[in-house]
Formats: C-alpha cells, structure tokens, sequence
C-alpha cells in the first residue's frame, strides 16, 4: 500500500483559488499602460506629423485610452473620444457630399485667394474624395506583437509573484 501525503496542500488551494483574480488584476494594469502607451504613439507620432499633421490639435487631443473591467473579462479600447467629426473619415477615408457653406458669426464669409480677398454669402462645396489615413490601426499592428506579449507573459508573472 502506497500512501501519499502533501506538505502545504491547503496553502496551494488557497494560491490557486486566488490565482483566477490577481491574473484578471494584472491584466486590467498592464492593459491600462499599453493603452496609454498606444494613445501616445497615436499622439506624439501619427497625428505629429508623421500621418497627419495638426492644425488645432483637436484629433491629436481627443486620442485616449479606456480600460473596463468586470466579471472575468478586462477591455481596452483607444480611440477618439469628444466631437472630432472627421475623426473617422480621416482614419478609413471616404467621399463628403456636396454642401454649402454659410457663414456662422456674420453676414459673409472672407477668403483669400492668389493674394486677394474675396467675400461671398455662400460658397457650393462640390464635396470630397479623402484617402484612407491610418493613425490608430497602423499604430495597433505597429505595437501588436510587443501588446501580446505583455499580455501573454501575465499569467506567468502573477504567479511568480504571487
């Protein structure tokens, strides 16, 4: 007969009982800084000139990075969050449709061309063919092998530092 006794058998289950919630923790943090870190690459690389250059900084501005987390699940998402309308067209193009433009703070609207100034109560815009100009998805496949192996190397960190 054969019998088998395991020293700190309680202390195991215990560490592995616990072990389901520190990965799902760890994962929220290290989502949260590669959040961070892809929102930056956006901000300070793509829409820095190296896609898009800024003239308000209004997309460069709305870029951030959330992160949710409940039940077992942790999701990050980086993205343009405010009213940045052209947010979209810019990062998967598209055509704009004819349109007027009026005024908004006076009777006409004043422009330059050649040099000289010209008025006009309206202006017929014919719309707009913009080309696809990636500044999230490019930075995502950028950065998507370094995201996957942070990601993957938690279970193994949780429990070394458990």
């Amino acid at each position: 007969m054969l019998s088998l006794s395991i020293d700190g058998a309680e202390a195991l289950q215990a560490r592995l009982d616990a072990f389901p919630a520190a990965v799902l923790s760890e994962l929220a943090v290290k989502a949260q800084a590669l959040g961070e870190a892809l929102a930056d690459k956006v901000r300070n690389e793509k829409l820095s000139g190296q896609v898009l250059n800024a003239r308000s900084g209004a997309l460069r501005d709305s870029i951030g990075a959330e992160v949710t987390s409940g039940g077992d699940e942790v999701s990050a998402s980086v993205g343009s969050y405010g009213d940045v309308k052209y947010a979209a067209i810019q990062e998967y193009g598209g055509k704009t449709a004819a349109h007027q433009i009026l005024p908004t703070k006076g009777n006409v609207l004043a422009f330059l061309v050649a040099g000289a100034m010209h008025f006009a109560r309206r202006v017929e815009h014919p719309g707009s063919v913009i080309p696809e100009r990636s500044y999230l998805r490019s930075s995502l496949e950028e950065m998507s092998a370094d995201i996957v192996a942070a990601l993957a190397a938690t279970p193994t960190e949780t429990w070394e530092d458990a």
